[in-house]
């Protein structure tokens, strides 16, 4: 069954990145005393960050206190989804955690977002996040029965995409260690993203550590970072939602494909009902016969019941609608990182980074202004 009757039930998870690589840095070395000098002589003109008249005057270069950045993101994950649940016109949700399974289900997502900053202490930016995105959900997957020898073999397939928007506000912050061009950096941010398809805002949290080093150029204050590091991300795992059948359904072979499935179904039933009955009482009593056919039955059960419903939510496909319950998470929470950042001058700085390895593939570019406050 080409159906995405269960497709958005697999919608949320996509995660963005954020982080702003600019930290405060210790001025060593002989070749830099003029600098460090001049630092100790000037008084600060910014108020924040706090303590930084201070911190300035011990020899560290501090950066713009603020800044804002508009990033481009895009991330491919795979994940994981259990307790599922669904139903239909508003109706009782079925468990078909024992009747689905998964084949490579993963979210794609592209988002564009504007990060605003602050160095609120010389070693703690913080900074808020905005963004929209275009998330989407590829899925591929099967319903799957057993026969009276306890052997499951699929009974209806789908592999598709749905799409959707979201809008996406968060909250982060980065402590930083800055020495001597040298740096290490902590990434953590949390973000809500509101998408229509959801009862409520999907929460995630990221904590992305990286350790780099940063090389000057020949001209004052334009140098080149690069960095690696690790990207980790948590998200809520209870998912709730309701969306229009219309919009995730195939409706040109739907009725086939549920047809063929309850078929199957009500054949598969017939031969594990007459290899029960031909058992002898002595035989009906086996614990290992008692649950082959329990766990044949069930299973029967489930998925006859769930293609009976959405065989009556078709009649009035246009009108009706989905709603669905899951336990989703990634496949592998951690994947590896590499980045570079060009600061064309202490104003203007140009990022790229990449992620890879496990099951996440991700992508940034990002341009970033800074300013005194």
């Amino acid at each position: 069954m080409k159906s995405k009757s269960l497709i958005t039930a697999f919608l949320l998870f996509y995660s963005i990145h954020f982080f702003g690589q600019i930290y405060t840095d210790k001025i060593v070395g002989e070749k830099n005393q003029q600098l460090k000098d001049s630092l100790k002589e000037v008084d600060y003109p910014y108020a924040l960050p706090i303590w930084g008249e201070k911190v300035a005057k011990k020899g560290y270069n501090l950066p713009y206190s603020a800044g804002l950045s508009i990033n481009y993101f895009w991330q491919d994950s795979q994940i994981n989804i259990t307790d599922l649940q669904v139903g239909f016109n508003n109706g009782p949700l079925y468990n078909l955690d024992e009747i689905v399974r998964f084949d490579k289900s993963s979210v794609e997502a592209g988002a564009l977002t504007i990060r605003p900053d602050i160095w609120l202490l010389p070693f703690l930016n913080v900074y808020g996040i905005f963004g929209k995105s275009n998330p989407t959900t590829k899925i591929n997957a099967g319903i799957w029965i057993p026969d009276a020898d306890n052997n499951w073999s699929q009974v209806a397939s789908f592999n598709t995409k749905a799409n959707f928007s979201a809008t996406t506000f968060g909250l982060g912050l980065t402590p930083t260690i800055g020495i001597g061009g040298g740096w290490l950096a902590l990434d953590m941010n949390m973000s809500w993203s509101d998408v229509s398809a959801l009862d409520k805002p999907a929460f995630s949290y990221i904590f992305g550590p990286r350790l780099g080093k940063t090389f000057k150029l020949r001209k004052p204050e334009r140098n080149i970072a690069v960095w690696v590091g690790g990207f980790r991300v948590h998200i809520e795992g209870n998912t709730k939602g309701n969306i229009s059948l219309s919009d995730v359904l195939n409706l040109d072979n739907a009725q086939q494909k549920v047809d063929d499935g309850l078929t199957k179904v009500s054949e598969n039933q017939t031969k594990v009902d007459t290899w029960w009955d031909g058992l002898t009482p002595s035989q009906q009593k086996s614990p290992a016969n008692v649950a082959k056919h329990n766990t044949a039955n069930r299973a029967l059960e489930s998925a006859g019941t769930f293609l009976t419903t959405l065989d009556g939510a078709l009649s009035t496909a246009e009108s009706s609608t989905v709603q669905y319950s899951l336990h989703k998470a990634p496949k592998d929470m951690w994947n590896f990182i590499v980045g570079s950042q060009f600061q064309y001058n202490k104003h203007i700085m140009f990022r790229v980074e990449a992620g890879f390895l496990g099951t996440r593939t991700q992508y940034l570019g990002g341009l970033q202004y800074r300013f005194g406050l």
